[in-house]
């Protein structure tokens, strides 16, 4: 019994100290819920970015980790969600990452801005964000860099990609360039985030039925914030709601982000080794927290690239 215990022990560590370039990633028997229909809050102030929320897996099965604003880790960051996929008859968790472009995330809906295939809620003008008013949810906040493009809406809300009833797209030839090159793994308000909604059980699935009532929040890891947002009003896929602003080209402050310079040409410079392929360090990733009970479908973590 002690061996064994040893084993797990050592086992936890070293999931625990994977770097984040090999990616962990949770198999899973059963299939995540279908996506969650919720309403962008607003976001807090200029150079947030919006990571989509999704459908975790701890020893009680799925709970929601809700959509948020997350500060931008470095100049010219972009989010790339992780995703479900199906694969040897077991569903994967592949986790999302920072980068200097939008990777392939399984072809999922998961709206503003990220419809399936890259993302369009804003883009890196100038050394700032500047945020797409017709798809994000820019409020009131001053000193943003906005412009208004209308996009199509993608419909569904499908949660993982392959198997039945799963979407069935594949990378492009951009999304597999991308998957050569090493990313940052999410930021430490992100594990945050994911570690309060995982001690949450109103966000578990077998007790919300897939409909939590806290869906997105206004900033990472504050699930009792005023702007955290509940499950109706606009659905995922649709475009920014009546009486959002849309105007474009507001002047106000920048964000200063640690570590990062101009190059000749006013080219952002990213932190060391993401432009090269090669990584920069950073903090170990860890498998989703897992609630103390030991319900639910069997599960285990494997390796794989990312």
């Amino acid at each position: 019994m002690n061996r064994c215990l040893a084993l797990a022990t050592a086992a936890i560590l070293f999931l625990a100290l994977v770097p984040a370039r090999a990616g962990i990633v949770v198999s899973v028997q059963i299939a995540p819920p279908p996506l969650v229909v919720y309403a962008q809050p607003p976001i807090p102030a200029p150079g947030y970015l919006w990571t989509p929320g999704y459908w975790a897996y701890g020893d009680e099965g799925y709970f929601w980790v809700p959509g948020t604003w997350v500060m931008a880790p470095f100049q010219g960051a972009l989010w790339t969600p992780g995703y479900w996929g199906w694969g040897n008859g077991l569903f994967l968790w592949h986790e999302g990452y920072w980068g200097l472009h939008v990777g392939f995330y399984g072809g999922v809906n998961y709206g503003y801005g990220y419809g399936g295939v890259g993302f369009v809620g804003g883009r890196w003008q100038g050394g700032a964000f500047a945020y797409n008013g017709a798809v994000m949810n820019v409020g009131a906040v001053g000193g943003l860099h906005t412009y208004n493009e209308p996009v199509a809406a993608p419909a569904g809300h499908t949660s993982f990609n392959g198997g039945p009833g799963g979407t069935e797209a594949t990378p492009t030839a951009g999304e597999r360039a991308e998957m050569a090159v090493h990313h940052l793994a999410p930021e430490a308000a992100q594990l945050q985030h994911l570690a309060a909604a995982a001690a949450n059980r109103a966000l578990l699935a077998s007790v919300n039925h897939g409909s939590p009532a806290l869906a997105a929040t206004s900033r990472a890891g504050d699930l009792a914030a005023p702007g955290a947002s509940a499950t109706h009003g606009m659905t995922a896929t649709q475009g920014a709601p009546a009486g959002r602003s849309a105007a474009g080209g507001i002047a106000g402050a920048r964000r200063t982000y640690p570590a990062v310079q101009h190059a000749a040409g006013g080219a952002p410079r990213v932190p060391q080794g993401i432009a090269a392929g090669t990584r920069a360090p950073v903090r170990a990733s860890a498998p989703a927290p897992r609630a103390p009970a030991t319900r639910g479908p069997q599960s285990s973590h494997t390796m794989a690239p990312r």
